[in-house]
């Protein structure tokens, strides 16, 4: 998967996993109950963070890394009619 937009510094680019339609025990979530989901997968990393000491920091992602991130982490953008996160690598919270 490839996006036509690179992002800065320490930020990372994600799209989110679909939301769960059903619970493990089969019963299905109507839209209106459905919670944002907290996963995806990274699609772009910048190039990194500069440190107080002047050197690149790497980022500690890369692309096709699945990815735990807070609940209200990152920005919503939409490109090519695909829906992302936009967001800085400290609010990963895990690779899985």
């Amino acid at each position: 998967m490839s996006i036509s937009i690179k992002p800065l510094a320490d930020r990372v680019i994600v799209a989110p996993a679909a939301a769960e339609e059903k619970t493990k025990s089969g019963i299905i979530i109507p839209d209106t109950a459905k919670e944002k989901p907290q996963r995806g997968e990274i699609v772009a990393v910048g190039e990194g963070k500069v440190s107080e000491q002047g050197s690149l920091m790497k980022p500690q992602v890369k692309v096709g890394d699945q990815v735990l991130y807070g609940k209200y982490a990152g920005t919503e953008i939409s490109v090519e009619g695909s829906d992302y996160l936009i967001m800085r690598e400290s609010d990963i919270l895990a690779v899985l």
